[in-house]
């Protein structure tokens, strides 16, 4: 494997930048999911369900994506028992469409680097 150069047109060509580490972390990236999926908004236990997580571990997620402005959380009462709600805000939604848009080309540069080397060994030119 070549090492990329300095000067060389291909120099981080890989280092997918877009990558955010708040969003990639794997709850997060669950908890993002499901909540763009419904812009109104989901019940904690819900999310919980949905996320397959802990009441500690879901609440420690949203408390790090809150502080990014990713998510809304919002308090409230209904029937005298209290209700959590989990919402994704506008950058929220924002940041995790880049976030796809990311992950996308990764899934691209793969598929093209997966369809050459298919080509390269479907033409016997395979190196050993």
């Amino acid at each position: 494997m070549n090492k990329a150069r300095k000067g060389n047109s291909e120099s981080g060509r890989f280092a997918y930048e877009g990558l955010d580490r708040v969003i990639h972390e794997k709850a997060r990236l669950s908890v993002l999911t499901s909540l763009i999926t419904h812009p109104k908004g989901v019940l904690f236990g819900d999310l919980k369900k949905m996320c397959g997580l802990t009441d500690g571990n879901l609440s420690r997620h949203l408390q790090i994506l809150q502080e990014a402005h990713l998510v809304e959380i919002r308090k409230t009462f209904e029937a005298n028992r209290p209700q959590t709600t989990c919402r994704l805000t506008a950058e929220g939604r924002r940041q995790y469409l880049e976030y796809l848009t990311v992950l996308e080309q990764i899934v691209r540069d793969a598929a093209t680097a997966t369809d050459s080397e298919d080509a390269i060994a479907s033409l016997g030119l395979a190196s050993t």
